[in-house]
């Protein structure tokens, strides 16, 4: 049978069983153990328990435990309500300014955890109300939770960079300092969006009346909020950039970092910590399940020659080697309206990233693309997770139908900060050179 049949009954068979709503670990392990035996025999389960127990085996993957357990107390303890009390005081008077101070606290937060969810949640718990009963336009509001939130994987420490270096050999290190930059640039991208729209429309985002503002002396009392989410920050990023330890070490500084805060906010007690851990752990479980899939998966689309497949078909793709990217990005972002952005990580990255090496791509520089893409799913209709999360905890009157219209205009930002990436590499590479990775 050739690999075109092959790789079009592989993939049909995978898209039927995710369409009847099977988990994705278990379509991936069952679909590839099926194909696998047919094209290699009972002999290349061998080959998949090898690989898997090799993968269980490395020190990286303790990290994705502690991040998520970190996220999980931060979202529980008030950092992000004392967060926005100081954004609030300062930004308050300026149009758009609380729709801004909003995203520059996801952007906090995804630096504080590896994760979006904690943003999108705690955001929407405590800054959308606020927005709302301001006047704010609701589709401004929304989006920019939405938009702000899906920082968690692309800003370090990041969960989905922790699963890319797995699949690809990468430096974790130089995957986070590669997201820093991008990260900044789309929280500039995104203020600047918000800042120049409601100067224009200032009803969008009315400033807060003469009697809600403060005076400088409240304003800098209100900047103690923001001493502990730095010193998470430097916790878990200073101490990998000054080399005291390493990657998957610092995830257990940023866990002390979170405990301590909770410890200053008086949130810390024996729930906080049992449901942080029971929701760690079922989040853990997930991802383990889906990389168990996903070797399945990898050992046996290569075993039916899926790389000479690939290969074959992007020399058919017009524009020579960008063409092949921006086709690639296309199939990614198409991916991210649908499926979990872990499982299109654990499809996607051992078909593509050959592919991109082959063409002489930098695939640290293609690890930023991707992340970047995943996040922009997380907030694309018809399935990114931060729309559901979002929808949880709105007020009665909002529908998914205003959720799904919010994220236009941030979506299109956001794909244009891609692009920018795209053309100017060194925005993702530069700082990864500078500290030598």
């Amino acid at each position: 049978m050739s690999i075109e049949l092959l790789s079009l009954l592989f993939f049909g068979a995978l898209l039927v069983f995710l369409l009847l709503g099977l988990p994705l670990s278990f379509v991936l392990g069952g679909v590839s153990m099926i194909f696998l035996y047919f094209t290699w025999g009972p002999q290349s389960y061998f080959m998949v328990a090898a690989q898997t127990w090799g993968a269980m085996n490395k020190f990286t993957l303790v990290a994705i435990p502690l991040f998520i357990f970190m996220a999980m107390i931060l979202e529980r303890s008030n950092v992000a309500r004392d967060l926005y009390q100081m954004i609030y005081l300062w930004f308050g008077r300026v149009a758009g300014g609380l729709a801004i101070g909003t995203v520059v606290i996801c952007a906090i937060f995804s630096a504080m955890c590896g994760i979006s969810g904690a943003a999108v949640v705690s955001m929407g718990t405590i800054a959308l109300p606020s927005m709302l009963s301001r006047n704010y336009d609701r589709r401004l509001a929304l989006g920019c939770i939405n938009s702000g939130g899906g920082w968690g994987i692309l800003i370090p420490p990041s969960v989905i960079m922790i699963l890319y270096a797995l699949l690809t050999g990468e430096s974790v290190g130089a995957l986070f300092a590669g997201g820093v930059l991008p990260g900044a640039m789309l929280l500039l991208l995104v203020s600047a969006y918000i800042l120049i729209r409601c100067f224009f429309q200032p009803h969008l985002g009315p400033p807060l009346p003469p009697e809600s503002r403060v005076g400088w002396g409240k304003k800098f009392i209100a900047l103690r909020s923001v001493f502990l989410p730095i010193l998470i920050v430097v916790m878990v990023l200073g101490s990998i950039v000054l080399g005291i330890t390493t990657p998957t070490e610092a995830a257990a500084m940023g866990v002390a970092g979170a405990l301590l805060s909770a410890l200053v906010y008086r949130q810390l007690n024996w729930q906080l910590l049992k449901e942080a851990a029971l929701r760690t752990l079922r989040l853990t479980g997930m991802i383990m399940w889906i990389l168990f899939g996903a070797y399945c998966f990898t050992a046996a689309y290569h075993g039916m020659g899926a790389h000479h497949l690939m290969e074959n078909m992007m020399t058919h793709i017009p524009g020579g080697a960008y063409g092949s990217l921006i086709f690639i990005m296309f199939i990614i972002f198409v991916l991210a309206m649908v499926l979990d952005p872990a499982g299109i990580m654990m499809i996607c990255v051992p078909v593509f990233v050959p592919i991109i090496k082959s063409f002489g791509f930098d695939p640290l520089w293609f690890g930023i693309l991707f992340v970047i893409n995943m996040e922009i799913g997380y907030m694309t209709p018809p399935f990114g997770f931060n729309l559901f999360y979002l929808k949880g905890i709105v007020p009665a009157g909002i529908t998914m139908g205003d959720i799904y219209r919010s994220v236009i205009p941030y979506t299109l930002v956001e794909l244009g900060g891609l692009v920018l990436i795209i053309i100017f590499p060194q925005i993702a590479l530069w700082l990864p050179r500078a500290l030598g990775f």
